[in-house]
C-alpha cells in the first residue's frame, strides 16, 4: 500500500500543478487509497508552491522517485551537494527578500513623509517637536496620564491605505497597558489626552515600528490611530502586559 500511495501522490502532484493534457489521463479516485493519495499530492503541491515558488517540477518529481526507490546508485546528488545547494538557495532568497524589504521601506518612508507634510496643513491637526501629529476629536475632562501610568483605551489602528490592522472596538473590549510599554508615538500621544478624550494620532514610522515593521505593519509604515482614553490607573504601569 505504501508504494501505491506514494505513486498516486506523485501522479496527483503532477495533476495539481501541471497543465492538463488535451487527452484526459487523470487517474481514478474511486478507492480511499486513491483519494488519500491525490489529497496528499494536492496538499504537497500547494505547500511547495507557497514555500518554494521557484520549484522545478521535473527535477522535484525525479527526486521523489529516486528517494522512494532507496537505491543510492540512482541518485544524482550526494547529501553534501544537496545541503550546499539548499544553503546557496537560502542565501540568494534572503538577499532577494532583503532587497525587496529595503525597497518597500523606502517607498513607505516617502509615502509617510508626503502624507504627514500634507496632513500638517489641515485645520485642527497639530504637530509636536518629535513629529507626532494629533487631532482632537473630543476633549476629555479628567486627568492626564504620566509615562509610568497604566491606561485603559479603545482604539482603531489603520495604515495610510485605510486598511484596519488592529481594533479593540472590533473585538468589543478595551485594552489596558502601561504607557512605558508601547511604541513612542503612543507614549507621547496619550500623555496629551485627558480621561474621556478621543484623539486621532498620526504616528511617523520612527515613532512606531520603524524599518522592522510588526506583523501586518510593513517597514517604515506611518500609522493612524483613533484613540479614546477611558481611564487612568496611576502607578500600575510596571504591572501591565507589554504590547
Amino acid at each position: 500500500m505504501k508504494k501505491t500511495l506514494l505513486a498516486l501522490a506523485i501522479t496527483g502532484l503532477v495533476a495539481g500543478c501541471s497543465t492538463p493534457p488535451e487527452t484526459p489521463t487523470d487517474p481514478a479516485l474511486d478507492s480511499t487509497d486513491q483519494k488519500v493519495s491525490y489529497g496528499m499530492g494536492l496538499v504537497l503541491g500547494e505547500r511547495m508552491g507557497n514555500d518554494l515558488p521557484d520549484l522545478q517540477m521535473d527535477q522535484f518529481l525525479q527526486g521523489i522517485q529516486h528517494g522512494h526507490a532507496g537505491d543510492e546508485d540512482t541518485t544524482r546528488m550526494s547529501r553534501e551537494e544537496i545541503q550546499q545547494a539548499l544553503m546557496e538557495y537560502q542565501k540568494t532568497l534572503q538577499q532577494k527578500q532583503g532587497k525587496e524589504m529595503e525597497e518597500l521601506a523606502q517607498k513607505n518612508q516617502e509615502a509617510g513623509e508626503a502624507f504627514l507634510s500634507e496632513n500638517a496643513e489641515r485645520d485642527g491637526v497639530q504637530t509636536t517637536e518629535s513629529g507626532l501629529q494629533y487631532e482632537v476629536l473630543q476633549e476629555g475632562s479628567g486627568e492626564q496620564p504620566a509615562a509610568t501610568d497604566t491606561v485603559e483605551v479603545h482604539y482603531t489602528g489603520e495604515l495610510l491605505s485605510g486598511e484596519v490592522f488592529d481594533s479593540s472596538r472590533e473585538r468589543g473590549e478595551p485594552v489596558t497597558f502601561g504607557l512605558n510599554q508601547v511604541i513612542p508615538g503612543w507614549t507621547e500621544g496619550l500623555q496629551l489626552m485627558s480621561e474621556g478624550a478621543r484623539y486621532k494620532l498620526y504616528i511617523p514610522s520612527d515613532l512606531a515600528y520603524g524599518p522592522g515593521g510588526n506583523r501586518a505593519i510593513g517597514p517604515n509604515e506611518t500609522l493612524v490611530f483613533d484613540v479614546e482614553l477611558l481611564a487612568i490607573n496611576p502607578g500600575a504601569g510596571d504591572d501591565a502586559a507589554a504590547e
